[in-house]
């Protein structure tokens, strides 16, 4: 080759051999589509032949294209390994575990006392719109949410795990009324202007399962209040306003409130791990035996009979447990 290989143009034309479409290229990598292309053809007349078949219908890998995506993809994971490692990061791993104390940090606190030689950092995104887009570019390494909530065509590269099938409760003020009962029915929030907006684990993902959820049961949905986080926080806003507050089994304590069951329907929230393909790290493993561990000592794969799963998770195959 005349010039040497440039980073950058070997990752355009990964992410366009991988998607075989420059305008979905261009949004995996936040770039405009007319870089993405100025970048392919740039490679092509370094590397002197045709790497892709372009029709006004179609894009294809030529026999060039596809030697040279095997090479690419070795150079660009050596590449993003020798800087993890002259950066002190080779042993690190970045997980986003969407708020203090819910699933996903009881993962990461379980994989850390099964760590050795490694550490974990967790990072608090909330919610896989904001999580994915550095997944994708290398700058977390792990994360959860609903996989099937994703808005749009997810990155491609990625790697996902059911981990858990989890209840979704209510948070209501010691005060309220409700209380003093050990569940709660769907049908009693009905009046009760419910909010489903606040707390660490609200994402966009979460806020359709609730939209869903309560369509379905015909309850009127509340109006939108400011996502509040944090436990303080949450404390605080739930005396002034006075009403129950839609959240997940997991949900720390919240001073002068309590989590009561949501019943009729049981309902639950489906959480999934998410990692790059790529990845290579011991961590990964301690993340996925740390929860497959926890699955199975609190049976958070299995389904209540009769329990409620939003579309599209209520039509895929699952296990439920005993009557």
């Amino acid at each position: 080759m005349a010039e040497d290989l440039d980073l950058r143009l070997l990752r355009h034309f990964v992410a366009v051999a991988e998607e075989l479409h420059f305008s979905r290229a261009a949004a995996r990598l936040f770039v405009a589509q007319q870089a993405v292309s100025r970048d392919v053809r740039k490679l092509e007349d370094r590397a002197g032949t045709t790497l892709f078949d372009r029709t006004s219908r179609r894009v294809a890998l030529t026999p060039a294209g596809r030697r040279l995506l095997v090479r690419a993809r070795q150079i660009l994971s050596l590449h993003d390994e020798t800087l993890r490692e002259l950066r002190g990061e080779g042993r690190s791993l970045l997980v986003d575990v969407v708020g203090q104390r819910l699933t996903p940090a009881l993962v990461l606190a379980a994989a850390r006392a099964r760590a050795d030689g490694y550490e974990f950092f967790a990072r608090f995104h909330g919610g896989l719109d904001a999580s994915l887009p550095l997944l994708a570019g290398h700058q977390l390494d792990v994360t959860f949410g609903r996989w099937h909530g994703i808005t749009g065509e997810p990155p491609h590269g990625l790697e996902h795990h059911l981990i858990r099938y989890e209840r979704i409760s209510v948070l209501v003020p010691e005060r309220h009324p409700l209380a003093a009962e050990t569940e709660v029915p769907l049908a009693a929030l009905r009046e009760s202007d419910a909010c489903w907006h606040c707390g660490d684990h609200v994402s966009a993902q979460w806020e359709q399962v609730m939209e869903q959820l309560f369509a379905d049961a015909g309850v009127p949905a509340a109006p939108p209040r400011p996502n509040v986080r944090g436990v303080d926080e949450l404390a605080y806003h739930i005396q002034q306003w006075d009403l129950p507050i839609l959240t997940i089994s997991s949900q720390p304590d919240v001073p002068g409130a309590v989590v009561r069951p949501l019943v009729q329907p049981v309902a639950v929230y489906p959480w999934s791990m998410i990692w790059r393909k790529d990845l290579h790290h011991p961590g990964l493993a301690a993340l996925r035996d740390a929860a497959d561990d926890l699955g199975a000592a609190g049976n958070w794969r299995d389904l209540p009979e009769g329990a409620w799963l939003p579309d599209p998770e209520a039509g895929l195959p699952r296990t439920r447990s005993g009557p």
